[in-house]
């Protein structure tokens, strides 16, 4: 009998199976590594597929996002971002109109952005509202007035657009203002004014500038 012969034929079989031990941790890796893969791609897609979701809601003419870091000394790597078009302050953004329209149009297209007739609630709002109005129409000569979500649905009875209340200690009137007219009950601001102190109340058929306020997006 030759060599050949002498071998068994089921000799083979333990170099095999030390072949699968040795691929099995790889396997294990290779299939790991897919998982990880997968999960990454579902929760890119869910990201994406927000975003888009919000995109929808901005102007037609903006093209990305204003950022500014939150300030919070809990989220340091945190950022307050608005739309690309919209001034951020604080916990909100601000868009101010190029075209002008009556009261309840211009909440309406505030609404069609996502947002409302901007909501003032501190000093410091109505401060940055003011500088922001003086930069937005720097090169108007006359008199600009732009609509808030001030209004009085009876005479002297103000209401925010958010059904906020109307508090009186956060109340910008200009000397000798709210006339409380039947024929006005819309509130607009002022920028031509030097102080913060610019609100007036106007016919609700007036057209006018409006300013739009939405939540920043935390990312």
């Amino acid at each position: 009998m030759n060599q050949q012969e002498r071998v068994s034929p089921g000799t083979a079989a333990p170099a095999e199976g030390s072949s699968c031990s040795r691929l099995s941790p790889w396997v294990f890796l290779v299939s790991a590594l897919a998982v990880k893969t997968a999960l990454m791609t579902v929760v890119l897609v869910v990201l994406f597929h927000r975003s888009c979701g919000q995109y929808k809601t901005l102007p037609e003419n903006a093209q990305g996002w204003h950022c500014i870091p939150s300030g919070s000394a809990s989220q340091k790597d945190s950022w307050k971002c608005c739309p690309e078009g919209w001034r951020p302050f604080q916990e909100s953004c601000y868009y101010f109109s190029d075209d002008q329209m009556p009261w309840n149009e211009s909440q309406q297209n505030c609404s069609g952005m996502g947002s409302q007739l901007v909501v003032i609630n501190t000093k410091a709002e109505q401060a940055f509202l003011y500088k922001e109005m003086g930069r937005q129409f720097k090169h108007q000569r006359n008199g600009v007035i732009l609509y808030i979500g001030l209004r009085a649905q009876e005479v002297g009875q103000w209401r925010w657009a958010d059904q906020t209340p109307y508090n009186e200690t956060a109340a910008f009137w200009r000397p000798g203002e709210p006339s409380n007219k039947p024929a006005e009950m819309c509130v607009v601001i002022y920028h031509n004014t030097e102080n913060l102190w610019n609100w007036n109340d106007v016919p609700c058929t007036t057209r006018s500038y409006r300013i739009c306020e939405k939540a920043a997006v935390t990312l």
